[in-house]
């Protein structure tokens, strides 16, 4: 059964729980769990951007976040190319085990190479970028007194007053 999410930053360690899941032996974490120790590629996962966009069926809120991954390989600029290439295959239509009614697919994906500049020395690295929606907080089909309510905008006054709605029967 899908994780349901309270905030962002759960999406940083669904998304880091996949890839280890996935892709074992590979490292993940943010910028700043880089580490110049070992012969391992990183992934390196931020969230660079929380930006306002439609509400979801279910009136929860819209987090419309902008994603990045880099691929740091101790190796040439073409390993980090190919894994960020197997990377894109994971993360278009990738949800993180998290449900579709709080997180969409991943849209606008695309990579560039990019450096990596860390500990020691320069890395070769390689950004995929991607926008995903998160519909966080309650929904506005939960009634705060328990009782869902409704109100027709032909049978009433005023649609913007509370005390004109009426319960919904069973």
């Amino acid at each position: 059964m899908p994780t349901l999410i309270e905030k962002p930053s759960q999406l940083f360690s669904a998304m880091a729980e996949t890839l280890r899941t996935t892709l074992p032996g590979l490292k993940v974490g943010s910028p700043q769990d880089f580490d110049d120790t070992g012969d391992q590629p990183w992934v390196l996962i931020a969230i660079e951007r929380d930006a306002s966009g439609n509400r979801a069926n279910d009136g929860r809120i819209a987090h419309v976040l902008t994603l990045s991954m880099q691929v740091v390989s101790p190796g040439a600029g073409l390993a980090a190319c190919d894994l960020a290439s197997e990377l894109k295959r994971v993360i278009v239509d990738n949800r993180w085990n998290l449900s579709a009614e709080q997180c969409s697919r991943p849209a606008d994906v695309e990579g560039v190479a990019s450096i990596f500049g860390a500990g020691t020395r320069p890395y070769t690295a390689w950004t995929l970028s991607f926008t995903q929606t998160l519909y966080l907080g309650p929904t506005l089909l939960d009634d705060p007194l328990g009782t869902p309510k409704f109100a027709r905008t032909w049978e009433v006054s005023n649609i913007d007053d509370p005390d004109q709605y009426t319960a919904l029967e069973d």
